[in-house]
């Protein structure tokens, strides 16, 4: 479903996100995982893609894989780093093939082992240039939907991490908008006063599509100190460090003050008309659905 229909569909979607599996074994927990979820009947599912196109495979494989043997609707991230056009036009002419409907369009880094890659060698240097590059697509009739892929972009309510800048980031973000996106999912954040206060200044900059909030409750200290590399910049407000300070070494514990944490923010960001709720999941299934019965919610249903 294209992702405009989709989030027509509710006044609040929620929505969850997984990344390709290294094994055959991890595919199938994973699965299991999905099995579960597939049960609060999210918006959609989205299927990272690894630096420079590292888990192209895997990506395809996934997205299929779900899009043929489950009811949800799954969205490909797709990425700049590394890749000619034609790399990107075969990638959108296999998921068209597909019936897979909507693409995330993102930046994207290089893989650790190419970390001195000449971005000049690529086709697109922002995702701006392959948001444009999908719309074209789309205009080409190549696609079974007439409109073409859905396309959605990232957004940083923290700050961009390459653009300290917060002024030049509004600019390159309502770029990607003007080039054709559909919608926004941020980047995870643990204070809302963030995301409300980037959900203004998308006002300000005409910025009028849907801004989905993205979420990962902290599982653990050394996942919290993950994130903090991989977010580039992740804020932890003082007070939920020293609710994780109380919690101590004991990793249930832990466990239990981020999803108490992720829990508010979800009721908060419901409370203020949040347009989507995006949970980065980490391939598991606990915690999404402790938050949802903690929110009084069976499925997404409940949030229309």
């Amino acid at each position: 479903m294209h992702i405009q229909d989709i989030l027509n569909q509710a006044q609040t979607t929620c929505s969850f996100e997984f990344f390709p599996p290294k094994t055959a074994q991890g595919a199938e927990a994973l699965f299991e995982n999905i099995t579960q979820l597939e049960a609060l009947k999210p918006a959609f599912v989205s299927v990272t893609y690894g630096a420079g196109g590292s888990t192209r495979e895997m990506t395809h494989d996934l997205v299929v894989r779900i899009k043929q043997t489950t009811t949800l609707d799954p969205i490909p991230h797709l990425t700049c780093v590394c890749h000619q056009e034609s790399d990107i036009n075969d990638i959108l002419e296999r998921y068209a093939t597909a019936g897979v409907s909507n693409i995330l369009a993102l930046g994207g880094d290089p893989p650790r082992e190419r970390g001195d890659w000449d971005r000049s060698a690529d086709a697109f240097r922002h995702a701006a240039d392959l948001v444009r590059f999908i719309r074209k697509f789309n205009e080409q009739g190549r696609h079974a939907d007439k409109r073409g892929f859905g396309i959605g972009v990232a957004g940083f309510p923290e700050g961009h991490p390459a653009t300290p800048n917060r002024l030049v980031e509004m600019d390159h973000l309502k770029a990607k908008i003007d080039a054709g996106a559909d919608y926004i999912c941020t980047q995870l954040f643990f204070d809302n006063r963030d995301f409300y206060d980037f959900r203004e200044r998308c006002e300000l900059a005409s910025i009028k599509v849907p801004i989905l909030a993205g979420i990962m409750p902290v599982g653990s200290i050394s996942g919290m100190k993950r994130m903090a590399e991989l977010a580039a910049g992740a804020r932890f407000p003082a007070s939920l460090l020293k609710a994780l300070h109380r919690a101590g070494d004991d990793a249930k514990a832990v466990e239990r003050v981020g999803l108490h944490w992720a829990t508010e923010q979800c009721r908060d960001l419901i409370d203020h008309q949040v347009r989507g709720i995006h949970f980065y999941t980490l391939n598991k299934s606990d915690g999404t659905r402790q938050i949802y019965q903690s929110l009084g919610l069976r499925d997404s249903d409940g949030l229309r």
